[in-house]
């Protein structure tokens, strides 16, 4: 197998002033291909995808802040100096915007955190209503199922709540791991992107790098896919919130808020749509169940829309057939699960670049 060497002038080769490639072997390249699918693979095995992507778009945002963040400021020409201080800055403010926004959510949300009694207070209220008016229209034998007022309500979300306790107790575990993992990632990829490099590398070193290379220009690739994802959704959700529910008298409070959200969290392909449908539908069910049912209809035709609109889209950025991905995808969700699904997109444009750099495909 002849040493697989990136083309002069590609994004993928370093520049030449730095260093020059060193012949590659075959075990060589392929000891990279296995280091690289062991490391995806673990990846998906041990929950550590947040952070593979948090790593991706760490680099990614520092190396497109950095000589923006130059030219703001006016350091002068392309000189080392001030080119690693542009890098400097733009690593810092990626590494340190998540505690930013996380404190100023918290000097905001001190209002909420005091008013939640009398909110959950108003939300038992609310549901003992409901449950009142369903007794009255359902057939007797039906209706005694139900809870009788506030206080039954209450007892019955309390045993709920103490039958999952362990259940809930794992799933906030995971998601406080999986936002440990992100953030962690995002300092890696930050830091990774201002890095010095040596004066040479090994082989095996040049063919790794080769890997990462073509992993983050399918990532960046599938990012730029994922915000016209996002864009359609949006529109989609502000049709529906904007004129489809005020049709109907159905009007929905926060909508821009909610139409805001729709966009942010689309940028995380699947899981994002999970959270802002979840959202939606709870400020459905505070205006009445109605509106709830119908938020949540909508909501899960958008979800199933994304297998299509997410192979269309990324198929077309990224050069792959529909039909592929949707493959992929529906694999990858039966294998590993909602990760899976999110990884898909991913793996499969990086598999399909190396495929193609071999002339294999």
């Amino acid at each position: 197998m002849p040493s697989e060497l990136p083309p002069q002038g590609s994004p993928e080769s370093p520049p030449a002033h730095r260093q020059a490639w060193a012949p590659a072997t075959r075990g060589v390249v392929i000891a990279s291909y296995l280091l690289m699918a062991g490391t995806l693979l673990l990846v998906m095995l041990r929950g550590l995808l947040p952070g593979l992507l948090c790593v991706c778009l760490g680099f990614l945002l520092t190396r497109w802040l950095a000589p923006r963040l130059v030219r703001l400021r006016r350091l002068g020409p392309r000189g080392r100096g001030f080119s690693h201080s542009g890098q400097s800055m733009a690593a810092a403010l990626v590494m340190l915007s998540p505690l930013l926004l996380l404190a100023l959510a918290l000097s905001h949300s001190r209002t909420y955190i005091v008013d939640a009694p009398q909110q959950y207070r108003e939300l038992l209220d609310y549901l003992a209503r409901t449950v009142l008016e369903l007794r009255l229209k359902l057939p007797p034998d039906i209706a005694a199922q139900l809870p009788a007022g506030t206080a039954e309500i209450q007892h019955v979300i309390a045993s709920y709540l103490a039958a999952k306790a362990g259940a809930l107790a794992m799933a906030g575990r995971a998601w406080l791991t999986g936002l440990l993992y992100a953030y962690v990632g995002l300092l890696i990829g930050a830091l990774a992107a201002v890095r010095g490099t040596g004066t040479r590398r090994g082989p095996l070193t040049q063919q790794l790098v080769l890997r990462v290379a073509r992993m983050g220009e399918a990532f960046r690739q599938i990012v730029a896919a994922q915000f016209w994802i996002a864009a359609f959704n949006t529109l989609l959700t502000a049709l529906f919130l904007l004129v489809v529910l005020p049709l109907w008298d159905l009007g929905l409070p926060y909508t821009p808020a909610l139409i805001t959200l729709t966009f942010l969290a689309g940028l995380v392909p699947i899981v994002g749509n999970l959270l802002c449908n979840a959202v939606i539908t709870l400020v459905g069910l505070s205006v009445s169940p109605i509106a709830a049912v119908a938020c949540l209809a909508f909501l899960i035709l958008i979800h199933k829309a994304e297998y299509v609109i997410n192979a269309k889209v990324v198929g077309k950025r990224t050069h792959m057939g529909v039909w592929e991905l949707l493959s992929v995808m529906f694999v990858t969700e039966a294998v590993f699960g909602p990760a899976g699904l999110v990884a898909a997109p991913l793996f499969y444009a990086y598999l399909k670049k190396e495929l193609k750099a071999a002339r294999l495909v």
